[in-house]
């Protein structure tokens, strides 16, 4: 049997292979040419598409991407990235760099301003460096928290934007740039007329400190429409960054509506505002050393009681406690602190946590493994309160920082989310008034609504006090310019519609 079937392999082997009839071989090779054919005429129909009309040809391979990542019911608004705009032609003046000072949402609005500003003076703008030697010492560079070539490109058609000098420019071959803090709160008079003519005797200039560098109000509607476009688009987080946020508030929303309590009640905060209300003296005294440490927090002897009296100062847990019982908000409602670590950890949000048990932060929400990377990265951190804070039902600050200025920008250009904008000058005296037994509690929840409803994020426009910059609105609490793209501002803006401008 053995050799019987070497041989039958032997015999099947010497068989000659069966010949493919050349009709057919004709058919497959028409067939692959015309699948490479049709193939080509659909990419190249795509490309035409995206160049001549984008909302109708989105970039396909983009637009999976996104959807993989994003969740169904966040309520933030997503956009296929748009395709490549082409650059702006222009003859630089110059390198523009910029230090940004302070967290992150003070840098955001900073590194806005010089996008501006650069557009402004036609100069080549390098990517933003940020500040490391704050309180936080966050180490993280832009491109670890923003997408940065996304920022690139997508503002290519204003500015051009480098991530780096050129070499002969450098400090390793020797060059200095002329360093300099433009002055506050300056219109574009100012950087033309004293900014612009630097550049003809130093190519380069160090800009070693962008907070609040641009005025709020009397700058051309093409620079505010820019700020508001470097905010709102050019400003997009990594990947990274996206993913775990956008992860945060599916969890979230999955639980029900949710508010995001911005508590500002942290070291750096209260030390800063000299605010020891409620803190034990060991507790005031560690504030107040930290506050000596720092030569640039400059008010050093400062009166807690006045400072709050004044409404200078960031609510305690226990005040937030009773203002969010007053507002009628529900005892089962999801709260998620938008915050660093609360001074006192834990055991000070003992009396908010009574009031409200579904307390929640990111910490409690997602694996410690996943936040392994973001640790001692403050700003990285703040990235994901700031998503989260932007898509909550409601958004409440504690305090009217940065953050709580720029989210509720956001929230206006999202449909005027509802934001509660706390007068903490009329609220403490209101919580004084019922603490010692002069309102009751009726009483100070109808007086508590009454003194916010026209403070809720609704429409209204800017207050402007002439040389009085640091007592007018913040342009990116409220970006009018950019809210009425398609319908009449006065309608938008209009008494009937807004708040009143005190």
């Amino acid at each position: 049997m053995e050799v019987r079937s070497e041989n039958i392999q032997v015999r099947c082997d010497k068989l000659p292979a069966p010949v493919v009839p050349r009709a057919r071989l004709q058919v497959w090779f028409i067939r692959v040419c015309s699948s490479i054919f049709l193939w080509t005429c659909l990419v190249q129909l795509v490309a035409i598409g995206e160049l001549w009309h984008p909302k109708i040809f989105p970039n396909l391979s983009n637009r999976i991407h996104w959807f993989k990542n994003v969740p169904r019911h966040v309520d933030i608004v997503i956009q296929s990235p748009p395709p490549l705009v082409a650059p702006r032609n222009y003859t630089s003046n110059g390198f523009l760099i910029v230090s940004c000072n302070g967290g992150l949402n003070q840098m955001r609005a900073a590194i806005c301003d010089m996008v501006t500003v650069a557009r402004l003076l036609n100069l080549t703008l390098v990517v933003p460096q940020l500040d490391k030697t704050s309180f936080w010492a966050d180490p993280s560079n832009f491109e670890d928290i923003f997408d940065v070539r996304h920022f690139i490109d997508s503002l290519r058609d204003e500015v051009r934007i480098i991530k780096r000098l050129p070499k002969k420019f450098s400090r390793k071959y020797g060059y200095k740039p002329f360093q300099m803090p433009p002055v506050s709160w300056s219109t574009e008079k100012y950087y033309l007329q004293q900014i612009l003519p630097l550049f003809s005797k130093h190519k380069v200039l160090h800009f070693n400190r962008t907070d609040t560098r641009l005025a709020n109000n009397v700058i051309p509607l093409n620079l505010q429409k820019l700020r508001c476009r470097v905010n709102f688009q050019g400003l997009k987080f990594t990947p990274q960054i996206e993913a775990l946020g956008y992860k945060l508030v599916r969890i979230l929303q999955e639980r029900g509506p949710f508010v995001a309590l911005h508590l500002r009640y942290e070291m750096d905060m209260l030390a800063f505002s000299g605010c020891t209300h409620g803190c034990t003296m060991e507790e005031a005294e560690e504030l107040k050393r930290l506050r000596y440490a720092y030569p640039w927090w400059r008010e050093k002897e400062i009166v807690s009681e006045e400072r709050r009296s004044q409404g200078l100062c960031p609510l305690t847990p226990e005040e937030a406690a009773l203002v969010l019982q007053a507002l009628g908000i529900e005892k089962d409602t999801q709260i998620y602190i938008a915050a660093g670590e609360i001074y006192g950890g834990e055991k000070r949000l003992g009396a908010l946590r009574a009031a409200f048990p579904r307390i929640v932060k990111k910490e409690m929400l997602l694996d410690p493994a996943e936040l392994q990377s973001f640790q001692n990265h403050s700003s990285q951190m703040a990235a994901l309160d700031f998503m989260v804070s932007t898509a909550s039902n409601t958004f409440i600050p504690t305090y009217d920082g940065n953050m709580a200025k720029v989210v509720e920008g956001h929230r206006r250009y999202l449909g005027f989310k509802k934001s509660v904008l706390l007068d903490r000058r009329k609220l403490v005296e209101l919580v004084d008034m019922h603490q010692n037994g002069t309102l009751s509690w009726n009483e100070f929840s109808v007086a508590l609504r009454l003194a916010h409803e026209k403070r809720l994020g609704q429409p209204t426009r800017r207050k402007e006090i002439a040389d009085k910059p640091k007592e007018e609105d913040y342009f990116y609490a409220n970006p009018q310019e950019c809210l009425c793209e398609e319908r009449n501002c006065d309608d938008l803006l209009g008494h009937g519609n807004s708040t009143e401008v005190q």
